[in-house]
């Protein structure tokens, strides 16, 4: 097998404090997840090993990284250390949805 192919409908969903994550990929170097975020939903703040990057396919969120805020819409991406205190929020007036990639993969 060269590839692995995950499909639309298919990953492993999770909830957590309203926000939706589908885990579509994950090894122990790499986790890919598809986040949605309703409405003024918020992530807490995390801090662990590895780097991260988002990319916002709808929807806009506000990136709040050591102290610094971003604001991401559709076609944004933002790539960080996992080290940095970090945190997501969708202050859009729909819902929010982005790509997260980490490295390695700590979160779930």
């Amino acid at each position: 097998m060269n590839a692995i192919v995950i499909r639309a409908n298919e990953g492993e969903i999770v909830e957590r404090d309203g926000i939706r994550y589908t885990i579509k990929a994950k090894s122990e170097k790499l986790l890919v997840m598809l986040c949605e975020l309703e409405i003024g939903k918020e992530t807490p703040f995390y801090e662990h090993t590895g780097e991260e990057l988002r990319f916002v396919l709808e929807g806009e969120i506000e990136c709040s990284i050591g102290g610094e805020k971003y604001i991401l819409k559709a076609g944004d991406a933002i790539w960080h250390s996992s080290k940095i205190p970090h945190k997501v929020k969708n202050v859009g007036k729909n819902r929010a949805v982005y790509v997260a990639i980490g490295t390695p993969a700590t979160f779930f």
